[in-house]
Protein backbone atom coordinates (compact mmCIF):
# COMPACT_ATOMS: atom_id res chain seq x y z
CA UNK A 1 0.00 0.00 0.00
CA UNK A 2 1.33 3.56 -0.12
CA UNK A 3 1.07 5.81 2.68
CA UNK A 4 0.97 9.70 1.53
CA UNK A 5 1.66 12.56 4.48
CA UNK A 6 4.05 15.43 4.85
CA UNK A 7 7.54 14.87 6.26
CA UNK A 8 5.80 15.82 9.86
CA UNK A 9 3.56 13.46 9.95
CA UNK A 10 5.59 10.41 8.81
CA UNK A 11 4.48 6.35 9.35
CA UNK A 12 5.51 5.73 12.62
CA UNK A 13 8.76 2.71 13.01
CA UNK A 14 6.44 0.72 14.84
CA UNK A 15 4.08 0.81 11.89
CA UNK A 16 6.65 -0.33 9.51
CA UNK A 17 8.29 -2.80 11.87
CA UNK A 18 4.89 -4.61 11.51
CA UNK A 19 4.25 -4.29 8.23
CA UNK A 20 7.80 -5.71 7.86
CA UNK A 21 7.12 -8.49 10.03
CA UNK A 22 4.54 -9.61 8.01
CA UNK A 23 5.97 -9.12 4.32
CA UNK A 24 3.28 -6.03 4.02
CA UNK A 25 4.92 -3.81 0.98
CA UNK A 26 4.25 -0.46 1.50
CA UNK A 27 5.62 3.02 -0.18
CA UNK A 28 5.99 6.19 1.65
CA UNK A 29 5.08 9.64 -0.57
CA UNK A 30 4.64 13.06 -0.08
CA UNK A 31 2.44 14.13 -2.94
CA UNK A 32 -1.00 12.41 -3.84
CA UNK A 33 -0.66 12.84 -7.19
CA UNK A 34 1.91 10.43 -7.43
CA UNK A 35 -0.01 7.51 -6.42
CA UNK A 36 -3.37 8.45 -7.55
CA UNK A 37 -3.15 6.59 -10.93
CA UNK A 38 -2.02 3.22 -9.71
CA UNK A 39 -4.37 3.27 -6.71
CA UNK A 40 -7.52 0.75 -6.20
CA UNK A 41 -9.13 2.49 -2.89
CA UNK A 42 -7.92 5.87 -1.49
CA UNK A 43 -8.63 5.98 2.34
CA UNK A 44 -8.60 9.99 3.01
CA UNK A 45 -8.49 11.24 6.83
CA UNK A 46 -8.21 14.12 8.35
CA UNK A 47 -5.29 15.64 9.64
CA UNK A 48 -5.81 15.11 13.38
CA UNK A 49 -5.71 18.85 15.45
CA UNK A 50 -5.32 16.87 18.45
CA UNK A 51 -2.15 14.91 17.36
CA UNK A 52 -0.69 18.17 17.68
CA UNK A 53 1.51 20.09 20.41
CA UNK A 54 1.83 22.50 18.24
CA UNK A 55 -0.89 24.90 16.44
CA UNK A 56 0.91 26.50 13.83
CA UNK A 57 2.49 23.30 12.78
CA UNK A 58 -0.97 21.84 12.37
CA UNK A 59 -2.41 25.41 10.50
CA UNK A 60 0.90 24.74 8.23
CA UNK A 61 -0.33 20.96 7.13
CA UNK A 62 -3.72 20.75 7.93
CA UNK A 63 -5.26 21.08 4.13
CA UNK A 64 -1.86 19.88 2.49
CA UNK A 65 -4.04 16.92 0.99
CA UNK A 66 -7.13 17.78 -0.31
CA UNK A 67 -9.05 15.66 -2.97
CA UNK A 68 -10.58 17.23 -5.98
CA UNK A 69 -12.98 15.60 -8.66
CA UNK A 70 -10.18 16.88 -11.18
CA UNK A 71 -7.76 14.89 -9.65
CA UNK A 72 -10.02 11.87 -10.37
CA UNK A 73 -9.55 11.65 -14.22
CA UNK A 74 -5.77 9.95 -14.39
CA UNK A 75 -7.42 7.32 -11.72
CA UNK A 76 -8.96 3.95 -12.65
CA UNK A 77 -12.35 3.13 -13.04
CA UNK A 78 -12.67 0.72 -10.31
CA UNK A 79 -11.02 2.94 -7.93
CA UNK A 80 -13.11 3.76 -4.53
CA UNK A 81 -13.02 7.05 -2.49
CA UNK A 82 -13.23 5.89 1.35
CA UNK A 83 -13.26 8.52 4.53
CA UNK A 84 -13.88 7.70 7.62
CA UNK A 85 -16.69 11.11 7.70
CA UNK A 86 -17.31 13.16 8.97
CA UNK A 87 -14.71 15.43 6.65
CA UNK A 88 -13.45 18.63 7.90
CA UNK A 89 -11.83 19.90 4.07
CA UNK A 90 -9.96 16.95 2.85
CA UNK A 91 -12.43 16.30 0.28
CA UNK A 92 -14.14 18.75 -1.62
CA UNK A 93 -17.74 18.48 -2.00
CA UNK A 94 -17.41 18.41 -5.83
CA UNK A 95 -15.92 14.56 -5.30
CA UNK A 96 -19.53 13.89 -3.68
CA UNK A 97 -21.06 13.06 -6.81
CA UNK A 98 -18.57 11.05 -8.88
CA UNK A 99 -19.35 7.06 -8.98
CA UNK A 100 -15.66 6.54 -6.93
CA UNK A 101 -16.46 8.53 -3.76
CA UNK A 102 -17.98 5.41 -1.66
CA UNK A 103 -17.53 7.09 1.93
CA UNK A 104 -21.14 7.83 1.76
CA UNK A 105 -21.82 3.95 1.20
CA UNK A 106 -19.02 3.09 3.56
CA UNK A 107 -21.13 5.39 6.34
CA UNK A 108 -24.36 3.65 5.89
CA UNK A 109 -22.56 -0.12 5.62
CA UNK A 110 -21.45 1.02 9.00
CA UNK A 111 -24.51 2.06 10.49
CA UNK A 112 -25.98 -2.01 9.63
CA UNK A 113 -23.08 -3.43 10.86
CA UNK A 114 -23.16 -1.24 14.32
CA UNK A 115 -26.90 -2.48 14.17
CA UNK A 116 -26.27 -5.95 13.84
CA UNK A 117 -23.66 -5.96 16.67
CA UNK A 118 -26.10 -4.32 19.23
CA UNK A 119 -28.78 -6.58 17.89
CA UNK A 120 -26.41 -9.68 18.74
CA UNK A 121 -25.43 -8.66 22.06
CA UNK A 122 -28.97 -7.90 23.31
CA UNK A 123 -29.82 -11.36 21.93
CA UNK A 124 -32.00 -10.66 19.27
CA UNK A 125 -33.05 -13.10 16.73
Amino acid sequence: FYFVAPDELRMPQEYKDFLDEKGIRYEEHHDMADILPDADILYMTRVQKERFSDLIEYERVKNTYVLHNDMLSVTKDNLRILHPLPRVGEISTDVDQNPKAYYFEQARNGMFTRMAIIAAILGAK
